[in-house]
């Protein structure tokens, strides 16, 4: 038996074991974004950097002018050097009432076709997939005791809320965590039974506004009409963003943005894609964006604005008759190719400020940025990477685009001058930012045994 089929033998054996592992972070409550939840946050730093001592980590907790890092060496083996990449903290739970179980109590669901799932906030987003990486680390190290490549962990305490002391972190610290190459497993599989590599991603311009008209709440019997209400005011600002044909309006929002490949045209049409199922399984049907656009190129290789959140006035119970004194909305850009995230932040705030009445007034709220990154498929990393992905699955590994934005991606890249491979076996259904989050049970049993074979085949 080779030392991989037997580190194999152990991950099958000890599954029951590395569940129980997985539900006890998933227990700890690290939502970043939240003063409330400090303690916990750094309590799930602590438990993450004490289970990578366990297995042989010299590990610590690394305190930022936020939330600690984690950051676990293990350079005794010998060759290409490697920097896995996660992040510990999770979103906010709100709606709380949409829960059908506690969020932070894990548990394991069977489907009526008795698969099988762990359901609790961050079994997907990234607890339960950074613990597949940590879990075929433990297994190796049990069978062999050693890891087969030198290996640096960095687990990050902030990602869900703006990652600003990771940038600073990586600064101070470069020549530590200097590797010839990283490992991100925060993405996604293309299906069910088809393991991806993620080779491209779209960056990220985060931005708050709060609009403030009256020194108060008015009646709006009393000064309706008379009176600026800010409500109306972020609703013009909002529906003016974008034009009848999805397009985002801001003055140079498309400039650094070429026309897809047809290479890669071509390669993504090859997908088993199907956009009325993509878009049927959320309960909608009708692409919303740019028109004349499919819906793979909307989501992988095209900017777009979204408004995330809103509200002003009364939201309570019942009615309530006010014009408030402010109404606000957090927007964020997806980026893409060489689209600049501090130009489009500026651009958004000259729109913004344009449509703003003289007696109301506007703040901004600046919520991080990143530009798009991209990576080269044809280097050894990712074709040894994927033949390892499609020895496990029984299927050819494929090469996809992501829609969303991992910031430390563009870091890792711009600051250490390496490749990043992202290998994530979430699913489309995963909830992930939503109620009843889940992580299907078998992404994180062949994710374990995935990562086993990568680290034999780099």
């Amino acid at each position: 038996m080779s030392d991989l089929e037997a580190v194999l033998d152990r991950i099958d054996a000890d599954l029951d074991q590395a569940i129980e592992r997985l539900f006890a972070t998933l227990r700890l409550k690290s939502i970043s974004t939240d003063p409330a939840y400090a303690a916990a946050t750094r309590a799930c730093a602590e438990w993450h950097a004490a289970d990578l001592a366990s297995i042989g980590f010299e590990a610590s907790v690394r305190d930022t002018a936020g939330h600690p890092m984690v950051v676990g060496h293990d350079r005794s083996a010998a060759g290409t050097s490697l920097l896995f990449y996660g992040h510990y903290d999770v979103q906010p739970v709100d709606p709380l009432e949409l829960w059908e179980h506690d969020p932070f109590e894990p548990r394991i669901v069977t489907r009526a076709d008795g698969s099988k799932m762990i359901v609790a906030r961050g079994s997907s987003d990234d607890k339960g997939q950074l613990m597949t990486f940590v879990e075929a680390c433990r297994a190796w190290k049990a069978v062999t005791g050693a890891l087969p490549l030198p290996m640096t962990i960095l687990l990050e305490g902030e990602e869900e809320s703006g990652g600003e002391n990771l940038p600073p972190f990586l600064d101070a610290n470069i020549e530590e965590l200097r590797a010839d190459l990283a490992l991100i497993c925060d993405t996604s599989m293309w299906d069910a039974r088809t393991p991806a590599i993620t080779t491209s991603l779209r960056g990220l311009c985060g931005e708050e506004i709060i609009i403030r008209g009256a020194d108060r709440d008015l009646h709006s019997g009393f000064y309706g009409s008379a009176a600026a209400n800010p409500n109306h005011v972020l609703a013009r600002i909002l529906a003016d963003l974008r034009d009848g044909e999805g397009r985002v309006t801001l003055p140079g929002f498309y400039d650094g943005v070429p026309e897809l490949p047809e290479s890669l045209r071509a390669s993504w049409a090859k997908l088993d894609f199907d956009p009325d199922a993509f878009l049927g399984e959320v309960g909608l049907a009708q692409p919303a964006g740019e028109k004349g656009r499919s819906v793979l190129e909307q989501t992988w290789s095209r900017p777009t604005a979204e408004v995330n959140g809103m509200g002003g006035g009364y939201q309570g119970e019942g009615f309530k008759t006010v014009i408030p004194a402010e109404a606000s909305a957090k927007i964020s850009f997806r980026l893409v190719f060489d689209q600049d995230p501090h130009k489009i932040r500026a651009a958004f705030r000259d729109f913004v400020k344009a449509r703003i009445p003289s007696d109301c007034s506007v703040e901004f709220i600046e919520h991080g940025s990143g530009t798009a990154v991209a990576f080269d498929t044809d280097a050894p990393a990712f074709q040894k990477t994927q033949a390892a992905l499609t020895d496990e699955w029984g299927r050819d590994a494929a090469f996809m685009g992501g829609g969303g934005s991992i910031p430390v991606t563009t870091l890792l890249k711009e600051r250490l001058g390496i490749d990043v491979v992202m290998v994530g076996f979430g699913l489309t259904d995963d909830r992930i930012h939503s109620p009843n989050e889940k992580y299907d049970l078998q992404s994180f049993h062949k994710g374990i045994r995935s990562w086993a074979r990568i680290l034999a085949a780099l």
